[in-house]
């Protein structure tokens, strides 16, 4: 497709084919710090997934609002939040998250030693520690295990309507003179 002006002019064919402009990676230094186990990058919420094998592992952000979530997400579980405590005074929940606790945490880019933090997380990344990093989608195939079962079970045996009198024996404690299914 071309792309026309405001005029009825064709926009110069540089115009067609320049390639997008790519936004700036955020928090770079990360990357070059776990480019030996060769990361993946993918876009996820505006910012920057960092996958490592089959784990994501981290997630860069720089976005103007709410600044204060800027800086390097962890992905761990709410189980290891107080073993990372100690290497990671400033790690805190992320606020956009909502007020909860969440498995991510994040090592906020305002924070004096963040360049340090995130150099160490990647560190730990590297050893294979297993408090950061998860793999995708476990908790949805948790999730759908129910939907497979209930496709599996037998449907449900319909039973005779039950006609006025039989009801209203019932209610009486009594048996209709009419029999079911007759």
């Amino acid at each position: 497709m071309i792309k026309r002006s405001g005029s009825s002019r064709v926009a110069p064919a540089d115009d067609v084919f320049a390639a997008r402009k790519r936004k700036p990676v955020p928090h770079e230094f990360v990357l070059d710090a776990l480019a030996p186990l060769g990361p993946e990058t993918r876009p996820m919420f505006g910012c920057l997934a960092v996958y490592v094998e089959d784990k994501i592992v981290l997630i860069l952000r720089d976005k103007p609002a709410p600044a204060q979530d800027n800086g390097v997400w962890l992905a761990t579980t709410e189980e290891h939040h107080a073993a990372l405590r100690p290497e990671f005074p400033n790690m805190r929940s992320i606020e956009v998250l909502g007020s909860g606790v969440t498995g991510w945490q994040v090592l906020p880019a305002e924070a004096p030693d963040f360049e340090e933090a995130a150099l160490r997380a990647c560190a730990l990344i590297e050893a294979g520690d297993p408090r950061i990093g998860k793999v995708p989608g476990e908790r949805r195939k948790r999730r759908e295990a129910p939907a497979k079962r209930a496709a599996t079970k037998k449907a449900p045996v319909k039973k005779a309507p039950v006609k006025k009198a039989e009801k209203a024996a019932a209610k009486r404690g009594g048996k209709a003179t009419a029999k079911r299914g007759a």
